[in-house]
């Protein structure tokens, strides 16, 4: 269910199951859970096109746990985004992954024949979806003389990477509302991928959090959030959440009876 399809119902019920779920976690650990949702933000989001290398994607995903971006759109044109899970330490529980790949990717074909049969219609859905939620898309190339400390933030923001290799497809920079660059002063043309998001986001972020706008989640957003993080920490959370129910179906008490956190064994 999405966000913006929650019922009052719905909201309440959530409201009061978080509260619920916390009792089953320490203290420092709950405190941790809140501290980080506080944080999080949907204003800024990342998407990736046609990143394949393990350890890349894995990096990625680290940093976008680290400075606060929730959501991360991996596009799948001609390879499956596969993150090493060693690398990651698990980052990419926290973060809500969107993958476009609605068009298949030909994974029996040679990779120069499915470089040739790609036609990039998932890079193309995925940044009108973006636009359509309100998004204004940048895509990041040395190629621009907008630079990222000039890149408006008062809109919500999509930051769009390509591979190191040969970066953003023609399709994507076509597409795009901005182009936008981090200045360097060396002979080198850019970053590897990790480095350039952790560089614009470390940018971003101060400057978002700096500013009046409105970067925070909503209620309902946050408590869905929380609500997933705390599943994904809690062992036994399906049958708590199935007593969860029964409870709140008759009115019972959410507290437990001895008034202690405690995990279910």
């Amino acid at each position: 269910m999405s966000a913006d399809s929650f019922s009052p119902d719905d909201l309440e019920r959530l409201a009061a199951l978080v509260p619920y779920l916390r009792q089953f976690v320490t203290d420092d650990r709950a405190a941790k859970i809140s501290a980080n949702v506080e944080q999080r933000t949907r204003h800024v989001v990342v998407a990736l096109e046609d990143v394949h290398k393990p350890h890349n994607a894995s990096a990625v995903l680290r940093n976008c746990d680290a400075f606060g971006i929730q959501d991360v759109h991996v596009i799948e044109n001609k390879a499956e985004f596969d993150p090493n899970h060693e690398v990651t330490i698990g980052a990419d529980r926290w973060l809500t992954l969107h993958r476009h790949n609605d068009v298949p990717i030909e994974a029996d074909l040679r990779v120069e024949e499915r470089l040739a049969a790609c036609t990039h219609d998932n890079t193309i859905a995925c940044i009108d979806r973006l636009k359509a939620r309100g998004y204004a898309v940048a895509a990041t190339t040395p190629h621009t003389d907008l630079e990222l400390r000039d890149l408006p933030l008062d809109r919500p923001v999509a930051l769009l990477f390509g591979t190191e290799l040969l970066g953003l497809s023609d399709e994507a920079l076509a597409r795009v509302d901005r182009r936008v660059k981090i200045p360097m002063c060396g002979f080198s043309e850019s970053f590897n991928l990790s480095v350039s998001v952790a560089v614009c986001l470390y940018d971003v972020t101060q400057r978002l959090r700096a500013s009046e706008i409105d970067w925070q989640l909503r209620d309902r957003e946050r408590l869905t959030i929380e609500r997933d993080w705390l599943r994904q920490t809690i062992d036994a959370s399906e049958a708590l959440e199935a007593e969860f129910d029964r409870r709140w179906a008759r009115g019972l008490s959410l507290e437990l009876p001895d008034g202690r956190q405690r995990r279910l064994p």
